[in-house]
C-alpha cells in the first residue's frame, strides 16, 4: 500500500490537495480515497470498491471508449473559458451555487463555458445540494437561459422531497448524486419521480459490480462521475462506463486535469484526447506513488483509517 498527496490545478470541494492510498492485489492496482470528512462507516463501501478492483478486477465492456465532460470549478468566467477551451471536451459541467457566491457570477460563468463551448455544446451545471427549492427553481431558470438551454442540473437540493419539487416546477432534466451515492436507499429518488438522470460513483457505491446493479434497479438514464480520484481510481469509472448496457451521456470522468500530477506515469495518465477516454482493463501502475507519497502525519493518518475501515465489515461488491 501506498498512501499520496496530489496537488490540484484548482481549489475544488474546498481542498487544494487530493489525499488517499493505493493497494495492490491478484488483479491489480485500487484506490482508497474517500474524503477526510467522511466517517469509517461511509468509507468502507470506498474500501469495498477498491478490494473489487485489486482482487477480482472488473466486468468484461460492452465499448472501447467513454465520451467525458470537462469540468469548470468555481473559478471566473475567463479561466472557465480557458478550462473549456484547453478541454476538448463538447460537454462541460460547470459548479455553481458555491458558499458565498451569487447566482450572477454563477450565470457569468455559464455563459463564458456557452462562448467556449459554441452553440453544439452541451452544458450541465452542478449545485450540490446547495439550494433550497425556491431558489433552486430561480437559478434555474437564470441558469437555463445564461446556457442557452441547460442539459440538466445536477442535484440542486439536498433532499429527495426538494428534488422532486424542483423537477415538477421547471423543464430542465433533474440529476440525482449525493441523493443516490450517500443515501441509505438509493432507490428512494427513484420511487419519489424526483429525477430524470442518476450520477453514480463507483468508490462511493461500493464497486464497478454494485454501481451496475443499482444502474439496472434504477431504470434511468445514468452518468458515471469521479470522486476526483488519481488515475487508479478513474480507471474504476471508466469500467463501469464501459461495461453499461447504454451511456447515452457524456460521464464526468475527464477530473485528471483538476491534479498538477497523478501516481501514474504522465503516459498513462487518464486525460481525455478528443473528448473521450479508453475503457481499461485494470487499472494503471501507480509507478510514480514514491514521488507523491503523503507527510509522514498525514501517512500516518491515512493508515490509521485504513486500519479501522479494513475491520468493519464492508459491503460486498
Amino acid at each position: 500500500m501506498h498512501t499520496y498527496s496530489l496537488p490540484m490545478t484548482t481549489r475544488f470541494r474546498g481542498i487544494t490537495a487530493r489525499e488517499g492510498m493505493v493497494l495492490h492485489g491478484p488483479a491489480g492496482w485500487g484506490e482508497f480515497c474517500p474524503f477526510a470528512e467522511y466517517d469509517d462507516a461511509e468509507a468502507a463501501a470506498w474500501l469495498a470498491a477498491a478490494r473489487e478492483a485489486a482482487g477480482t478486477g472488473w466486468p468484461e465492456p460492452v465499448r472501447e471508449r467513454v465520451p467525458v465532460n470537462c469540468t469548470v470549478p468555481a473559478v471566473s468566467p475567463e479561466h472557465a473559458q480557458r478550462i473549456v477551451s484547453a478541454s476538448g471536451c463538447s460537454t462541460a459541467k460547470v459548479k455553481v451555487a458555491e458558499r458565498g457566491g451569487a447566482v450572477s457570477e454563477d450565470e457569468a460563468r455559464v455563459a463564458a463555458v456557452r462562448d467556449a463551448l459554441g452553440p453544439s455544446g452541451r452544458i450541465r451545471v452542478d449545485a450540490n445540494g446547495a439550494w433550497s427549492s425556491g431558489a433552486a427553481v430561480a437559478a434555474i431558470a437564470r441558469l437555463d437561459a445564461a446556457a442557452g438551454g441547460l442539459e440538466y442540473v445536477e442535484q440542486p437540493c439536498a433532499s429527495v422531497a426538494e428534488l422532486a419539487a424542483v423537477r415538477r416546477a421547471v423543464d430542465v432534466p433533474v440529476a440525482a448524486d449525493e441523493s443516490i451515492r450517500r443515501a441509505e436507499d438509493p432507490l428512494r429518488v427513484v420511487r419519489a419521480e424526483a429525477a430524470d438522470v442518476v450520477v453514480l460513483k463507483v468508490s462511493p457505491l461500493g464497486g464497478v459490480r454494485r454501481a451496475l446493479r443499482i444502474a439496472e434497479d434504477c431504470g434511468l438514464p445514468v452518468v458515471v462521475s469521479s470522486a476526483v480520484e488519481s488515475s487508479v481510481g478513474l480507471a474504476a469509472g471508466l469500467a463501469l462506463a464501459g461495461a453499461l448496457p447504454e451511456l447515452p451521456y457524456a460521464c464526468g470522468l475527464g477530473t485528471g486535469s483538476l491534479l498538477a500530477t497523478d501516481v501514474v506515469a504522465d503516459t498513462d495518465r487518464l486525460l481525455p484526447v478528443g473528448g473521450s477516454l479508453p475503457v481499461p482493463r485494470r487499472a494503471p501502475e501507480p509507478v510514480r506513488a514514491g514521488e507523491a507519497a503523503a507527510p509522514p502525519e498525514r501517512d500516518a493518518w491515512w493508515r490509521a483509517r485504513y486500519d479501522r475501515v479494513a475491520a468493519l465489515r464492508t459491503p460486498h461488491p
